[in-house]
């Protein structure tokens, strides 16, 4: 009995960190295919973005137009801000 006792606490310790470790570890696995995970999601959006791209340009080079594109003439017309006038101050503004 003097050896249980002497054992003992050695066992409980040693059984303590063993669970302690399993369960890092464990974490560490499930964090790993997680990640695993998400960057596949990610490498699969990548892909989708790049095979969009790749479309756009076989149209332009096929001179299709995409969906949703703005031709050459209507991007005249498109402006942020109007043009600026270049004559000077106004008559008014000398009053």
């Amino acid at each position: 009995m003097e050896y249980v006792a002497v054992l003992l606490p050695s066992l409980v310790v040693g059984l303590l960190f063993w669970f302690a470790m399993k369960s890092i570890f464990n974490a560490d696995k499930a964090e790993r295919q997680a990640e695993a995970e998400a960057q596949a999601e990610a490498d699969a959006r990548s892909a989708a973005g790049t095979r969009s791209a790749q479309a756009a340009e076989q149209a332009v080079k096929q001179d299709k137009p995409r969906p949703g594109a703005v031709s050459d003439s209507q991007q005249g017309n498109l402006q942020a801000f109007p043009p600026a006038d270049t004559s000077g101050p106004s008559a008014e503004s000398d009053k």
